[in-house]
């Protein structure tokens, strides 16, 4: 599958679909020859292929090496107007790779989700000083939480029901408790 990376027009927007993996594609690239790099995105590995000053390479790296998946804002360029955009970031800012891009924010937050789903990698969010940090804290790949309040304490329901059931203790059998023995069973039937 062949998706253009680069716009069209005074249209700025980009969706690679997640779940369509492979994906090739071509993007900007402003230190290459012909402004374009060839970008081959795996489940597990990224390949860049691209030209500089006449020489061919092509970097094979695993996506693991990618700090997440991020949403960025993009500023206006010309006619066009401001965007968002869901990007996998690198700790190299020349190797991140745009992923959707559009005018419009509302499918902005399933993308991201999606894609750090696919990708196993974690969600990042941009500060307005430009650095990324994760928006839900995690303990390894399980993201953590305060514990929620009980459920008895904020329901609706909570009038309705009798509060002497919470108080209730099991009955305790001792010495003194009587035993009935060699009695008749009263059992009823039907």
């Amino acid at each position: 599958m062949r998706v253009g990376g680069s716009p069209a027009g005074s249209s700025r927007a980009l969706r690679l679909d997640p779940f369509a993996l492979p994906v090739r594609f071509s993007a900007n690239d402003a230190g290459a020859d012909g402004r374009m790099r060839d970008v081959e995105l795996h489940r597990e590995r990224v390949v860049v292929r691209r030209a500089v000053r006449g020489m061919r390479m092509a970097l094979n790296m695993p996506v693991s090496s990618f700090l997440g998946v991020a949403i960025r804002m993009l500023p206006p360029e010309g006619e066009a107007q401001a965007a968002v955009a869901v990007v996998l970031e690198h700790r190299d800012p020349a190797l991140a790779l745009q992923l959707f891009v559009s005018d419009e924010g509302g499918d902005v937050m399933a993308e991201w989700q999606s894609w750090a789903r696919v990708l196993g990698v974690p969600q990042l969010v941009e500060e307005t000083n430009g650095a990324l940090r994760e928006p839900f804290e995690r303990l390894g790949d399980i993201r953590i939480q305060a514990p929620r309040p009980r459920r008895r304490k904020r329901t609706a329901l909570k009038r309705r029901r009798p509060s002497i059931l919470m108080r209730r203790r099991p009955g305790k059998i001792t010495e003194a408790t009587p035993v009935h023995r060699a009695e008749r069973e009263i059992i009823a039937r039907n």
